[in-house]
């Protein structure tokens, strides 16, 4: 029987460079952001390369859903999502099939990358509060807080933190995680030139991920500080290896 892990997270979050991680198991398959073109064609929000994100997905979040939890690509499925993708209309009961888990970054960390890449930011881009939101759904179906891995942990100690979370989710942790080479994937989603140029030249979890701790504009840091509450809610529960 297929193991699917639903991990979500926001943006810049090294949400893909953790893709790499897993896809590199020789037990495991991936699907990128498979509800990314759902959220546009309903948001009907400019991103780049919005054109060949709606042609090259579903839009219909019921179809995405239904091929989430029916497909059998190997042994484990990994599952890359954006909290923010997952509107209020969406519906979440397909995410009971899943061991879910939540990739966590400090706010102002992922805005200072974000705007790297898109202007106009607002807060429900970075999916923080939607990500607790989600977090306390599932917490409140299992009984106890799923697992939660920070991403400073991850590039802190690779090693140690992805055996933490491989035990969590229960699946064994394979040195093939802590490496893989570098380049594009045909997993990757279409939208990988617009947003993926560090990560294609990686080869494993660097410090060079991370984002220098810079000030933010002012309307930035409003949007940090509106967040931070909600990640430290989850910050709480992180996994320490």
């Amino acid at each position: 029987m297929t193991i699917r892990i639903a991990m979500w997270s926001g943006p810049r979050n090294i949400s893909t460079a953790m893709m790499r991680s897993f896809e590199n198991r020789s037990d495991c398959a991936v699907v990128d952001e498979p509800f990314y073109a759902a959220y546009l064609a309903a948001t009907g929000l400019a991103h780049p390369m919005r054109d060949e994100v709606l042609a090259s997905q579903p839009h219909d979040w019921r179809v995405v859903a239904a091929g989430l939890v029916e497909a059998e690509p190997a042994a484990v499925f990994y599952q890359k999502h954006m909290t923010h993708h997952m509107l209020p209309d969406f519906g979440l009961d397909w995410s009971s099939a899943c061991r879910n888990a939540f990739l966590i970054r400090d706010p102002a960390a992922v805005l200072a990358s974000y705007i790297q890449k898109r202007t106009g930011v607002r807060l429900e881009d970075i999916g923080v509060v939607r990500q607790r939101e989600l977090f306390d759904r599932e917490a409140d179906r299992l009984g106890r807080a799923p697992p939660v891995v920070e991403s400073a942990d991850v590039l802190a100690d690779s090693r140690r933190t992805l055996s933490a979370l491989c035990a969590a989710l229960e699946i064994p942790f394979l040195e093939e995680m802590l490496s893989w080479p570098a380049g594009r994937r045909g997993s990757d989603g279409v939208w990988a030139p617009a947003w993926y140029e560090t990560v294609e030249r990686s080869t494993g979890f660097a410090a060079s991920e991370r984002t220098a701790a810079v000030p933010l504009p002012d309307e930035l840091q409003r949007i940090a500080d509106q967040a931070r509450p909600d990640y430290e809610a989850l910050a709480r529960y992180r996994i320490v290896a």
